[in-house]
């Protein structure tokens, strides 16, 4: 019996997993809004009083890096620590790891009715393939063939530096510089990058506003995203 769970800075969804039911046919599965709770204990205590089963062990991607069995959310205040959450639930073991790793380790599983193809293209056998999850943040892992199967890797790539490709994205640099000072890629390419650009383009461009839009992005500070977990 596993836990199994995704920790996101939006939501956080765990499902029960069974060797005999298989990885597509979760026991019992569940959705928590991230921000309503103080950790991820509190998450999986309301998932138990919730749901009557019994844990051997539990797995749980974090948005975030992984390092030594802890974890810090990116985009969430929560610390996450394996060995402290093995101890409190009596589970066998708990792993940690970065949730676009997680994603990754699915990718050569997938099956063609889970697909949806953007450009035809023609596959390289053997070639490396990345995963790009724009949803509160901006998620990327990559996979690279080692002559028998895929492996997954993290990446925090989505920190790197925002690269503008044209004057109307210069001025977005300039102007995401002025509010954040370092502009990484996640500013634009998010959940969180689409008050930004909205921003920009209502306050630099004069682009003019639609007012069942700017009714929404009034007093988004928090910059709870209109679009959210890509998945």
């Amino acid at each position: 019996m596993l836990l199994a769970g995704d920790i996101g800075g939006t939501k956080t969804a765990l499902g029960v997993y069974t060797p005999e039911r298989g990885p597509r046919s979760p026991l019992v599965r569940d959705s928590f809004p991230s921000d309503d709770y103080p950790s991820l204990e509190a998450v999986v205590s309301a998932f138990l009083a919730r749901h009557d089963v019994w844990l051997d062990s539990a797995c749980f991607d974090v948005a975030g890096p992984v390092v030594g069995g802890r974890a810090k959310v990116t985009n969430l205040p929560w610390s996450i620590d394996a060995e402290a959450l093995r101890n409190q639930f009596g589970l066998r073991a708990v792993h940690l790891l970065n949730d676009l790793e997680a994603l990754a380790h699915a990718v050569p599983r997938l099956e063609p009715a889970d697909l949806y193809t953007i450009n035809e293209g023609k596959a390289v056998p053997g070639g490396s393939i990345a995963v790009v999850a724009p949803g509160t943040g901006l998620g990327e892992a990559y996979l690279t063939w080692d002559g028998a199967r895929y492996r997954a890797h993290p990446s925090e790539g989505g920190h790197s530096d925002f690269a503008p490709a044209s004057e109307r994205e210069d001025g977005l640099l300039r102007f995401l510089r002025g509010r954040y000072g370092h502009v990484s890629t996640e500013r634009v390419v998010s959940g969180l990058g689409i008050s930004n650009i909205y921003d920009y383009l209502r306050e630099m461009s004069r682009v003019p506003e639609v007012p069942a839009v700017a009714a929404r992005m009034e007093g988004a500070e928090d910059r709870t995203p209109i679009i959210v977990e890509a998945a």
